[in-house]
């Protein structure tokens, strides 16, 4: 008989059976008829169940079968106990639940390879560096001109390719229809090409379009965009849209699932990167990624040497540029700048940067919320296994080895995994979005396509298999070693099965202690970010973003502003070159008159007049700035212009040891020991510039000069979203030309620089509520076991006189002390997990063994409660009945 054959004969069950004893029984009757003795036949056929039994093992599989069989008995066992099945499934399901919404969440920010040929040869180029705090980082940003020698360096190892930042909020306008935003991609032409990648519809950007700058208006539509604007129509192509000052035509639509190579972004436009003319002979103006394939036989260290080696140069003779008096530090600390190569198999985007290590530290409280419930089922499967000692008894006595015990068991956990996977898979479906949307402000969300494929399937089959392996192990192997004779007589070992059972408990609170510690970390710098102090009022502070069709003076800009105040509902307006904390900066070189310059040069900002008094930031002493006040610059190659400046508290301290710096001078280096002198006509309070995490640093006001885009700021007597409109509108009509790229609420920033602390309290305060609500069912279940299974030693204390109280205290006392030892491991593990959080975010502060008392008192109230009921329970114990029944 085939195996397919045998294999569906396990399938068929009951009408397996009927069709061998229909048989059996013509054959018994088939020799009646010949004229035998009937007696006689049925004693030359034997048992008519041994016959049954050898026929099937003939006509099917017998493992499948005792599989059928074994699953079967585990649904009766599960229906039987309900109650505790419901629980350890329930339990079991947040954690896998959370476990897959963090796997699908890590697979698509930093795993998933790009849909292109053979991604493991695609490398990015990147430099490292110290920031101002003297902590390691990279940048991956080049200009124009660094590509052009790089590129000279490497052709023959490697294709390097521009791959631009992807833009947001390009705005662009279709024959017959509104401007809409898009998000728009800078790439070279050799991009597609490299990537292997075949067009949708029309063709893709080539070499071709490389060559003169300005002079290829061509596009290549996403096919999400196609899909989504276009409704997939072939009739696209030849169409032609205005993007800024270029009108291009679309030529191609890209293949679906090619999305870019940001993971967070979905672009919808790739555009050559020759179109962006005005940035391609322009030194400092770092606007993409340089992305490397490597050719056949080359290793990622021989394209890395040669590109180092011209870094190193470059930095070498970009040290004419420092002032002769430049610190050690600082010279050192510049010359000490890496080129590295990094994979870009999975693509390259900020998203990854920002959220590696946080996805990391997220996906270590998971694996601990896993362990805490693996542990709670797999107590109650030992407490179910320790129960059914009498079955596995019979069991053994009839012949089941102790492999086809262990099988039992484990089916039955399977069953609970399988259950608990489903419900987990249902919950990671809901959770993996929801956490995508907090990843970033609901005005510029993170796109990221969470789809379920064969590596979500594959994960979620190990993580069954291997939380079925962590939870029942252990009681199949409790299982499996019942001894029939002892077991059969009514004996027992009481302490045995509640060894393991407490050792695990204390697991799961030192579990428990560390993730509430570490969410602790998490809420405590949440806490600790957003109530800082910021030195200026966001509060009823409108922000917009403004451009011109090139560059306007400041009395333009200005005439602008007067413009807003005349709007209903604007108290003031004032301008700068960029909002506080909007992630821009400007660092300067200044040093006093005859001193050494500073290894950190101050913060600098252009604003208008006013502008402090819009801000909120309270003038300490001398003036605001005046319109005809100008800023310091260089005239000429060689002759610098004065200017005047105000600075604020922490520049006074540094630079001046705290006394009033107004009327004294600074210089400003402009060059190689040149300095334009700034006149200091103000002080004014602290404020936070570039982010929250970092402290306050030394600001240097300037007045503002000749720009294209400016930062206008209103204060408004109402909420400032409802003044969107109509101020958008008395923009555009204030000077031709000028438009509105973006206008916000300046508490938008300071949401959006918490963005990923928010996201990180958030989420471990939910793990540390399912860590808790587990340690407190695991402690509920493993002392109500207890307590079931020391009813006779229960009701002998209680007939030799001990009362009620007493035994409330012997079965608190053993839930004090699994909270203690457990509690001391975690404290451990606590101090260990703080350094390495604080090692990986430097935001995060670890704190002392003091900040562990939270944690720990929360935990011992949790437990008290869960161990009121079985103690209360053991208190009830009637003496004679126990002792009578038992």
């Amino acid at each position: 008989m085939s195996l397919w054959s045998r294999i569906v004969n396990v399938l068929r069950g009951d009408g397996l059976n009927r069709e061998i004893d229909q048989e059996l029984q013509s054959h018994i009757e088939e020799a009646i008829e010949q004229g035998r003795d009937p007696a006689e036949v049925r004693r030359a056929f034997g048992s008519r169940l041994r016959m049954r039994e050898e026929s099937r093992d003939i006509k099917l599989a017998a493992w499948l079968d005792s599989l059928r069989a074994d699953v079967v008995f585990g649904w009766r066992q599960l229906h039987k106990q309900r109650t505790a099945s419901a629980a350890s499934i329930v339990s079991l399901a947040l954690a896998i639940g959370a476990a897959t919404a963090a796997f699908r969440l890590v697979d698509a920010v930093l795993l998933r390879p790009l849909p292109v040929a053979e991604p493991e040869r695609l490398y990015f180029v990147a430099t490292t560096y110290f920031d101002r705090e003297g902590r390691p980082d990279y940048r991956d940003d080049f200009d124009y001109p660094t590509y052009r020698r790089c590129r000279e360096l490497i052709t023959d190892r490697a294709e390097p390719m521009v791959v631009g930042s992807v833009n947001n909020r390009q705005e662009v306008r279709f024959e017959g229809a509104e401007s809409e935003r898009l998000r728009r991609q800078y790439v070279s032409g050799n991009v597609f090409p490299s990537f292997g990648l075949k067009p949708e519809l029309g063709r893709l950007l080539t070499p071709g379009d490389d060559v003169t700058p300005g002079g290829h208006p061509v596009a290549v539509l996403s096919y999400d965009y196609w899909t989504r604007r276009f409704a997939r129509d072939p009739g696209v192509i030849g169409r032609t849209f205005q993007m800024g000052k270029y009108r291009l035509e679309i030529v191609g639509v890209a293949p679906g699932g090619f999305i870019g190579t940001e993971p967070g972004e979905i672009v919808d436009l790739f555009v050559p990167a020759m179109m962006n003319a005005e940035a391609l002979d322009s030194p400092g103006w770092s606007w993409f990624r340089m992305w490397v394939r490597l050719r056949p036989g080359v290793s990622p260290e021989q394209v890395r040497q040669p590109l180092e080696a011209a870094h190193i140069q470059t930095l070498r003779d970009n040290l004419k540029n420092f002032a002769s008096d430049t610190p050690r530090e600082a010279i050192e600390r510049h010359l000490n700048q890496k080129l590295i190569l990094l994979s870009a198999a999975s693509g390259a985007s900020n998203l990854q940067k920002d959220y590696q290590r946080p996805l990391l530290i997220l996906g270590l409280l998971v694996a601990l919320v896993l362990l805490i419930a693996c542990a709670n089922v797999a107590n109650l499967m030992t407490a179910q296994a320790a129960a059914r000692s009498r079955e596995m008894a019979l069991r053994v006595s009839i012949g089941a080895g102790r492999a086809r015990l262990m099988q039992l068991v484990l089916i039955e956990c399977a069953m609970v995994a399988a259950f608990a996977s489903t419900l987990g898979g249902v919950f990671a479906a809901w959770s993996a979005p929801l956490v995508v949307s907090m990843l970033r402000m609901p005005e510029d969300p993170v796109r990221l396509v969470l789809e379920t494929g064969w590596r979500e399937l594959a994960f979620s089959f190990a993580l069954a298999l291997l939380v079925t392996l962590l939870f029942g192990l252990a009681a199949a192997l409790r299982a499996s070693a019942v001894q029939p004779v002892h077991a059969l007589r009514g004996g027992e070992d009481s302490g045995a099965p509640r060894r393991p059972m407490k050792l695990l408990l204390s697991a799961q609170v030192a579990f428990c202690v560390t993730v509430l510690f570490v969410a602790g970390l998490f809420l405590v710098t949440f806490h600790r970010l957003s109530t800082r102090p910021l030195g200026f009022s966001p509060d009823n502070l409108l922000v917009m973003d403004v451009s011109a069709q090139g560059q306007l003076p400041p009395e333009a800009w200005f005439h602008a502003a007067d413009e807003l105040r005349g709007a209903p509902g604007v108290l003031s307006v004032g301008a700068s070159g960029w909002p506080l904390l909007s992630g821009n900066r400007w660092t300067g070189a200044v040093r006093l008159p005859g001193q050494r310059a500073e290894a950190q040069g101050p913060y600098m900002l252009d604003v208008s007049p006013n502008y402090f008094a819009v801000m909120g930031i309270a003038l300490i002493a001398g003036r605001d700035f005046r319109r005809g006040d100008r800023q310091h610059g260089l005239k000429a190659p060689a002759e610098p212009v004065a200017g005047v400046g105000i600075v604020n508290e922490a520049f006074a301290r540094i630079y001046f040891r705290g006394e009033n710096p107004v009327g004294r001078s600074v210089d400003l280096l402009q060059k190689r020991d040149l300095a334009a002198p700034v006149e200091i006509i103000g002080l004014v309070r602290n404020s936070v510039y570039y982010n929250l995490r970092e402290p306050l640093r030394p600001m240097v006001f300037v007045p503002m000069k000749e720009r294209g885009h400016v930062t206008l700021l209103a204060r408004t007597a109402v909420d400032p979203s409802s003044l969107a409109p109509t101020l958008r509108q008395k923009i555009s009509l204030a000077r031709p030309g000028l438009r509105v790229q973006q206008i916000q609420p300046h508490s938008s920033f300071i949401r959006w620089r918490l963005v990923r602390e928010r996201l990180l309290a958030t989420l471990s305060l939910f793990f540390a509520v399912v860590a808790l609500v587990l340690a407190a069912v695991g402690l509920y279940g493993v002392l109500n076991y207890s307590v079931t299974r020391r009813r006779r030693e229960i009701g002998i204390r209680m007939a030799l006189g001990a009362r009620a109280g007493h035994i409330v205290r012997v079965v608190t006392g053993d839930a004090a002390l699994i909270v203690c030892l457990g509690s001391l491991a975690g404290v451990a593990a606590g101090v260990v997990a703080g350094r390495l959080v604080g090692a990986l975010l430097y935001e995060v502060k670890p704190t002392g063994l003091d900040t562990m008392a939270a944690p720990i008192l929360t935990l011992a109230l949790v437990a008290l409660v869960a161990s009121l009921p079985p103690a209360f329970r053991a208190a009830r114990v009637d003496p004679a009945q126990t002792l009578r029944s038992e």
